[in-house]
């Protein structure tokens, strides 16, 4: 029996920051060794906001070269493409045509970004949920790595595939296969640097309030030094009075590679401006490795599209065999 398999992605909408990385990308790094892995560039979901058409294709490449950068070695992932193969969108139109509507509408990002965008909300937005759970469904992954914001999401992946299953399948025979969500450790979700109530996002109009990886080290002492903190001396975890305290402690636990105790003894006495320098020293040390591989890797455009080149013709194989088993289930003749 091989592996089992797992399947996540980051749009390439903006550069991809410590939240990214800390919540998702060395999780992956991690999981690779175990499970086979399939990890994409979700560049057909970075269209449903406004983007720049212009920065689009780089951004792409820029986040299959900070995948690498960060440890995802593709010789043992996976790594494609979502555009590069039309699967994905015709799998979702096929969703979309047995997926009842007030799904969609009781979908709590939707309503949060809806009211944000006001009369620009596009069906896009509207329906990415769908275009996620083809991106799923088509790779049959064991398992997908999610936080507590993407778990409704899943559950609508798995209610999509019963539906479809139940109405066209066979009991004995299912067209798809249900995954289940892999759960992140807790610890890895990071939150902004100007509110520690909010998740660090690469939407935010404010630069100050996340670290990009492509920080230079100047930059990342600056916006540690301005994070917003409280006035109290001493340190410590998980009073939900101090959520600022306990990003930034969980920030230096994650990049020192300590265990939470430790951290904990260690900051205890501590001051803000005793603390915040440590911090950023320790956050420059763990991202100069990474920055320093990403800007070789961007440098050789030929070697990251040979990668992507197989990333695609392997994940498209696995892709249309899924294809082809609904369209068979819904009743459409073979091309010729």
């Amino acid at each position: 029996m091989g592996k089992q398999r797992i399947l996540s992605g980051i749009q390439p909408t903006g550069t991809l920051h410590l939240g990214n990385y800390l919540g998702a990308i060395r999780n992956w790094v991690d999981l690779q060794q175990e499970y086979e892995a399939f990890l994409f560039m979700a560049d057909l979901h970075a269209i449903t906001v406004p983007h720049d058409p212009a920065q689009l294709a780089t951004s792409t490449y820029q986040v299959a070269a900070m995948y690498i950068a960060c440890g995802i070695d593709p010789e043992q992932a996976t790594i494609f493409v979502q555009s590069h193969l039309p699967a994905h969108a015709e799998l979702a139109w096929l969703f979309n045509c047995v997926t009842p509507l007030n799904w969609l509408e009781r979908m709590i990002q939707f309503r949060e970004k809806a009211v944000k965008q006001g009369e620009n909300v596009s069906i896009g937005l509207l329906d990415y949920p769908v275009l996620q759970a083809a991106d799923i469904l088509l790779y049959e992954p064991d398992l997908v790595p999610v936080g507590e914001d993407q778990k409704q999401h899943l559950e609508l992946t798995r209610d999509i595939a019963t539906r479809l299953n139940f109405q066209y399948g066979r009991a004995e025979e299912p067209i798809l296969k249900l995954p289940d969500p892999l759960i992140r450790e807790a610890g890895a979700r990071v939150m902004s640097l100007t509110d520690g109530t909010k998740k660090m996002s690469k939407s935010d109009p404010s630069e100050q309030s996340r670290i990009d990886l492509t920080d230079p080290p100047a930059v990342i002492s600056k916006k540690l030094k301005r994070a917003k903190t409280d006035p109290q001396r001493g340190l410590w975890f998980d009073d939900p009075e101090r959520p600022e305290c306990h990003n930034l402690l969980s920030l230096y636990m994650l990049l020192s590679n300590q265990t939470k105790a430790a951290v904990a003894a260690e900051c205890r006495e501590m001051g803000w401006g005793q603390f915040k320098p440590l911090l950023a020293e320790t956050a420059v040390e763990a991202l100069r490795p990474i920055q320093g591989r990403f800007h070789e890797l961007m440098a050789d455009r030929g070697y990251l599209e040979a990668i992507l080149k197989r990333g695609n013709e392997k994940a498209n194989a696995i892709a249309q065999q899924t294809l082809t088993r609904v369209k068979d289930a819904l009743g459409y003749s073979r091309p010729l």
